[in-house]
């Protein structure tokens, strides 16, 4: 089996700073495609950002600058540092996964973590 934890949402003040991470663990053999989205009251769930096995980035327009997706694959982890935090940024946001297990490719999905941004 495996297991998708998220950590690190929180309160804080617009132009702040907060640091979201997700780790995967359990029977898995690799993850390719590891990513944080986003879903606001009210909003359909979006991208925030991105990142290929090899490293490869992409970032939802709002965020480009600001936000900076990493990956550990020796620790199955995935981190989203989250700078000049804005009042439009408040969300529940989950990583989402692409995990290779036991011969097959599945997507797997994080619980979800608050974020709220005050102004």
């Amino acid at each position: 089996q495996v297991q998708v934890v998220e950590s690190g949402g929180g309160l804080v003040q617009a132009g702040g700073s907060l640091r979201l991470s997700c780790v995967a663990s359990g029977s898995i053999s690799s993850i390719n495609n590891m990513g944080w989205y986003r879903q606001a009251p009210g909003k359909q769930r979006e991208l925030v950002a991105i990142i290929s096995r090899g490293g490869y980035t992409n970032y939802q327009d709002s965020v480009k600058g600001r936000f900076t997706i990493s990956r550990d694959n020796a620790r199955n982890t995935v981190s989203l540092q989250m700078n000049s935090l804005k009042p439009e940024d408040t969300a529940v946001y989950y990583c989402n996964l692409d995990i290779s297990s036991s011969g097959r490719l599945r997507n797997y999905w994080g619980q979800g973590t608050q974020v709220t941004v005050s102004s």
